[in-house]
């Protein structure tokens, strides 16, 4: 590596900085509080008009163990630790957790072959807690499934958390202690002169020490743009996912997961933070990076799969559907690869376990870079940052005084959040920024009822006036 001043870049120094983060999705928020927290001075860069816009916002939301993670493998490191530290810190950031546990089933006999491997896999990954159980007791466990199961896996520590909330802090924590954002703003080009990048975007021309590139769908692209090669190729991986209604609820208290397979982990049902139940997703190769739409088709198909497995769905009405699309690529690990020489961090094929395996992807790029020769001094006091509570594990907003009345009735967001949600240091940017911080328009109704009012009152705050897409958690 090129001998270069790896002095840390001040603060006040606005115009470099230690760090330029490329995407602000799951990952590369939980990038920005980790290197803040560290002390160096970090840009966080994102195209799209809000955070979390990309693949990032169409995942299932469950924090895994890693429990069926490749042993000894960079994913399965990084789901580990980063699950412990979210157990550590997700009070001080109000994080909300739904002790759900997991049920990994097995409808054939086939299938209940497969899950000694399992459990083995499960053991020797340090989820020791993991243990067999037969289909008496799972029926005891969870009435509703089908009496066709033949055996299962209890994964007791599977949890459901908020997945729109979680990255949205760690992105806002790292703000309050230092960081930037700026949104709507696209990579058009960069050098690297042996000590400085200089990115060209369309905001304008920003300069730093290192760049992390944590650009999601479009990761091996930034890196043939800025460092002229790629260490692997993105295969987009279609996800579609049923919302049923909160009336689904009380089918299920686990998260029931299938015996996964090669290509997936397979079609899930579980309960979310919100109050919901989703089904999903289906795993679909195409060529398209950011076609996230649903078809009939696939979704019917879909819905007989849940049924299968809890017969009672057939009588629980659908309220919206979504589409995720993984970065899936060849390779079935992460792709994290250090170009030292570049001062280059290239951070791809973080397919579904982002969630789980965001603040320990990120400790791991801290590290390496530290290794590298750069540190920095971290600050004395921690700015530890405070945000509404969307889950309905917490209390809400239109539960508690003063709130202004409610806007959206169907998922009860009160004129005081959608307010608060304009404003602020990470105000929403958009309608879809705006939904995935309050839930607005993601009820039984679609916004319908509320669309009104919300005109008028995010009258000015967007670039783009809002339009209503009906389908709920389909974003635009």
């Amino acid at each position: 590596m090129s001998q270069i001043d790896k002095t840390q870049v001040r603060e006040s120094d606005s115009s470099r900085y230690d760090i330029i983060i490329v995407g602000a999705g799951l990952v590369g928020c939980a990038m920005a509080r980790q290197f803040t927290l560290e002390g160096a001075h970090v840009l966080v860069i994102e195209k799209a008009a809000d955070i979390i816009d990309g693949a990032s916002k169409g995942n299932s939301a469950i924090l895994h163990t890693g429990f069926d993670a490749p042993p000894d493998s960079v994913e399965q490191s990084c789901i580990t630790q980063s699950y412990q530290e979210f157990i550590q810190i997700r009070k001080k950031l109000q994080l909300p957790l739904l002790k759900t546990g997991a049920l990994v089933l097995a409808w054939s006999d086939d299938e209940a072959d497969r899950l000694d491997g399992i459990l083995e896999k499960a053991h020797q990954n340090g989820v020791d807690d993991a243990k067999f159980i037969g289909a008496k007791a799972i029926l005891k466990k969870e009435p509703q499934l089908s009496d066709q199961l033949k055996a299962g896996i209890h994964v007791p520590r599977e949890y459901v958390i908020d997945p729109w909330t979680t990255p949205f802090v760690y992105m806002l924590q790292a703000i309050e202690n230092g960081a930037r954002l700026k949104r709507g703003c696209e990579v058009q080009s960069g050098k690297f002169d042996g000590q400085w990048w200089k990115l060209e975007t369309s905001q304008g021309t920003v300069q730093g020490r290192t760049v992390i590139s944590c650009a999601g769908l479009f990761g091996d692209l930034l890196d043939q743009q800025l460092i002229g090669t790629s260490a692997f190729h993105i295969r987009p991986r279609k996800g579609q996912f049923l919302v049923y209604d909160t009336s689904a609820y009380r089918l299920l208290h686990s998260i029931i997961l299938p015996v996964p397979n090669e290509i997936t982990k397979g079609v899930v049902i579980c309960r979310t933070a919100f109050g919901k139940v989703i089904v999903g997703p289906t795993a679909e190769e195409q060529e398209s990076r950011d076609d996230a739409s649903v078809d009939t088709a696939e979704l019917e198909s879909l819905r007989e799969k849940g049924e299968s497995i809890i017969p009672a769905l057939k009588f629980e009405p659908v309220n919206a559907t979504y589409a995720g699309i993984r970065p899936a690529t060849e390779f079935k690990d992460y792709c994290i690869k250090h170009y030292t020489d570049k001062n280059y961090i290239s951070v791809g094929g973080i397919r579904s376990t982002g969630l789980s395996a965001a603040l320990g992807i990120a400790k791991r790029v801290y590290a390496d870079y530290s290794a590298s020769g750069f540190n920095h001094t971290p600050a004395d006091k921690i700015k530890w940052p405070a945000v509404g509570q969307i889950a309905e594990t917490q209390i809400r907003d239109w539960q508690l005084q003063g709130n202004e009345g409610i806007v959206c009735h169907c998922e009860r967001v009160t004129r005081r959040e959608i307010k608060a949600a304009l404003t602020g240091k990470m105000p929403a940017a958009s309608l879809n920024g705006l939904k995935r911080r309050t839930r607005v328009t993601m009820g039984r109704c679609q916004g319908f009822y509320c669309s009104a009012q919300l005109s008028v009152m995010t009258e000015g705050y967007f670039d783009q006036s809002i339009s209503f897409q009906y389908g709920g958690y389909k974003d635009d």
